[in-house]
């Protein structure tokens, strides 16, 4: 990874109104957990709120709305989603060394 890339961000938030169950939240992690075993991922959930964020590299907008939308807690519609395209302007060094994802 290195300055210039660029990564995406998935900032989600639960539909008002909705149930969610473990089953959901199992299929959630399942899923983004394959997702994480094929491209730079962060992911979690935030502390005070019924929500999430996470940043993951995809090659492009169109990839990243796939990885996005087939996330099973949106396509059931319990959550939704903004997504960011955002470009890496500051870099650690300790990851710039890390080199891409596909060097690992």
């Amino acid at each position: 990874m290195k300055k210039g890339d660029k990564l995406f961000v998935r900032i989600d938030s639960k539909v008002e109104g909705t149930q969610t169950n473990s089953n959901d939240f199992n299929d959630h992690i399942k899923y983004l957990s394959k997702v994480a075993s094929e491209r730079y991922f962060i992911g979690g959930g935030f502390s005070n709120t019924v929500g999430g964020m996470i940043v993951f590299e995809a090659k492009d907008l169109v990839e990243a709305k796939e990885v996005a939308d087939n996330d099973p807690l949106i396509k059931r519609s319990l959550y939704r989603y903004e997504l960011f395209e955002w470009d890496l302007v500051i870099l650690s060094e300790e990851i710039e060394k890390i080199g891409t994802f596909q060097d690992r």
